[in-house]
Formats: structure tokens, C-alpha cells, sequence
């Protein structure tokens, strides 16, 4: 399965990438990078109503809103319905679970977690900051847009501008390895100087396949088994302490 990948970055300053090799030590974060649904911003409603009704729609199984997010490691949107409905997906198809997803976005809202944009500006004042996600442009554009009931995304759009299109991988497994060292390229760092937030298990071995130190953002949701990660933390605040970065 070829599964797309957007990265998207902003470097504050002109880093010149460290050789971790020629290191005996690991050296101080120059960028953190993050996980976008369940991380910077909460989805978790808009997301899978989405994804239930044109699938439904679409003549697929009615699921239940655990179901789809527990698909979330399928991949792609493309991805996920297709698995659900057993056979390709036309781009029209695409295009209407998009149009669902800005519909339903435009109802329910979407809202960065309590202190995530205080968070962000913190950080960027010392390290660069980046995001990559399994979404597809598609989403990204949707969920980072100005919500229509005035929780303005774009305060965390605002410091990863650099929108980029990554070449696809045959396999989640080299997806995982490839996204984070190209992030890690865009940045102009090293995979070893940079930390990679997120939500689920598959996002600790992401940063660990990576060569990065793997966060655990647990402000999103209750996460009992943090063993894939380096570090937990419950609240964004407290992200720039946990890191050395203050």
C-alpha cells in the first residue's frame, strides 16, 4: 500500500544540521516535532463523523466512532475507507469525505488543547518547530483553517507555514522511519536532536525508528502504556520544562 505523507514545518533560525555520529554524547533539542489529531489540536469528533457518514453513505458498514479511530494506523483518509469498503476508492470520493469533514467542522468546531498556542510560542523562541501526519493535505487544510466559531487554527498553523509534499513509501514500517528524517531534513537538524510529540504507540516507535526522542502528549486523551515513549507528559505547558528547553 503507498501511503502519502505531509510534513510541515517552520524553522525560526538557520540551524546547520549536527553530526550525532561525531557525538559521544546526544545533543541539546533543536526542534520539536508533532503529531497533528489528538496532539495540537482535537478532532476527535469532527474526525470520525466524517468518516461514519460518507462511508455510510458510500454504501459501507455503519460504524461506530471507536472504530474509526482505532483505524487511524491504517493510514491515509484514503486508506481507512478503503479498508472499510473493501475496494479503491475514486477521487470524487476523497473529495466528498473532505466535504463532510468542513461541514462538520463548521458544526462541532475544532480547538487546539488548552495551552498548545502558548505552548508553541515558547518553543519557537528556541528550537524549530514541525509537524508530520498520516492525514492527507485534504485534512490538514480542513482541521488548521480558522474555525467558523472564532477559535482561530491559524495561531497554530502560524508557526509550521511550509506545507510539503513527501514522496510515498510502499510500507508503513519505512513510512514511519522516512517522515520523521525528512522532517527532520526540512528542519535542517538531525533525527537525534529532535523530539516528536504524540498520541499513540505508533508514535513513540515513529520517533524511535526516527532515531528521536519519543513524547507522549497525554492532555488528549488518557494513555496508560507509555512504554513506546522516552517521556510522558499531561499537559502542553509543561512540554518546554520536560525537555530542557526553558
Amino acid at each position: 500500500m503507498w501511503i502519502p505523507m505531509w510534513i510541515s514545518v517552520n524553522n525560526p533560525t538557520d540551524m546547520a544540521a549536527v553530526s550525532s555520529a561525531a557525538m559521544s554524547t546526544p545533543p541539546r533539542l533543536q526542534a520539536v516535532v508533532f503529531d497533528m489529531d489528538g496532539t495540537l489540536i482535537d478532532s476527535s469528533w469532527v474526525v470520525p463523523a466524517a468518516f461514519i457518514a460518507t462511508i455510510t453513505e458510500l454504501g459501507g458498514p455503519t460504524l461506530k466512532r471507536d472504530e474509526v479511530i482505532a483505524s487511524y494506523v491504517i493510514g491515509t483518509p484514503a486508506a481507512i475507507m478503503e479498508r472499510f469498503l473493501g475496494r479503491p476508492i475514486d477521487p470524487s470520493e476523497i473529495d466528498g469525505y473532505h466535504a463532510r469533514l468542513r461541514a462538520e467542522t463548521a458544526l462541532r468546531g475544532v480547538h487546539p488543547y488548552p495551552g498548545i498556542v502558548g505552548t508553541l510560542e515558547a518553543l519557537a523562541g528556541s528550537v524549530a518547530l514541525g509537524m508530520f501526519t498520516n492525514a492527507d493535505l485534504g485534512n490538514v487544510d480542513v482541521l488548521l483553517e480558522a474555525s467558523p466559531r472564532g477559535i482561530d487554527l491559524t495561531e497554530v498553523r502560524a508557526h509550521m507555514t511550509a506545507l510539503e509534499g513527501v514522496k510515498d513509501v510502499h510500507d508503513l514500517h519505512a513510512w514511519t522511519i522516512t517522515s520523521g528524517l525528512l522532517a527532520c531534513e526540512r528542519l535542517g537538524v538531525t533525527a537525534a536532536s529532535t523530539a516528536y510529540v504524540g498520541d499513540s504507540p505508533q508514535d513513540g516507535e515513529t520517533a524511535h525508528h526516527a532515531g528521536s526522542v519519543a513524547v507522549a502528549a497525554r492532555w488528549g486523551h488518557p494513555m496508560r502504556d507509555v512504554s513506546a515513549f522516552d517521556l510522558a507528559v499531561d499537559r502542553p505547558m509543561d512540554l518546554p520544562d520536560a525537555l530542557g528547553l526553558t
